[in-house]
């Protein structure tokens, strides 16, 4: 099989990973970098945002998520939330993944029967991203998850790394040496998945 869909097979949700450096920080840049550059949008909008925090940046957005979520899990119900972003915030860095409004927006004035439809051919732009980055970090040997925080971080965010206001948040994902195999992944049958008529 090809070395794209072993990229993509080996591509799993960690949970378990720490702050072991993997790749040069460089490395990182160019992954993400390449990504954004090649990974394709609708009508070339080129929408997609993305915001790279490593070192104690990418300890202070999960200090921020365990805040806010202080102010509306109940106590005695926090450890647990506690031990999941402790998780998070265990690995090397976080990558954020963000939809640019004001493109949308312009699309949607200068193509107007289409305005429906920008929205969901953004989030599909930036689902796109988020798999692309996925299974490049995967490759070189990080392991990664994805989140979403947002909307409850995103004035946060958006203070703490000035972030445009026409930027809308859409995922978080924390990445570090994986320290455990994720689980078997089950899988549908593709006859209840795929039809291929010829």
């Amino acid at each position: 099989m090809s070395t794209f869909f072993e990229a993509i097979k080996n591509r799993r949700s960690h949970y378990a990973i720490n702050k072991e450096q993997v790749v040069s920080d460089e490395k990182i840049q160019e992954i993400i970098n390449e990504a954004v550059l090649h990974t394709p949008s609708s009508f070339n909008s080129q929408s997609t945002r993305v915001v790279v925090l490593l070192n104690d940046k990418h300890d202070k957005v999960w200090d921020i998520t365990a805040a806010e979520l202080k102010k509306i899990v109940p106590a005695e119900n926090f450890a647990s939330t506690e031990e999941k972003l402790n998780s998070f915030k265990a690995g090397y860095g976080t990558v954020l993944f963000f939809e640019d409004q004001e493109v949308v927006e312009g699309l949607q004035k200068a193509f107007e029967l289409y305005a429906d439809n920008f929205p969901v051919w953004a989030n599909q732009t930036n689902a796109m991203h988020q798999l692309v980055i996925w299974t490049a970090l995967e490759e070189v040997g990080f392991g990664a998850s994805l989140q979403h925080y947002n909307p409850l971080i995103d004035e946060a965010v958006a203070v703490e790394w000035d972030i445009p206001s026409t930027w809308k948040l859409i995922a978080q994902m924390p990445f570090g040496k994986p320290t455990a195999q994720p689980g078997e992944k089950e899988f549908k049958p593709l006859e209840d998945r795929v039809r291929f008529y010829k």
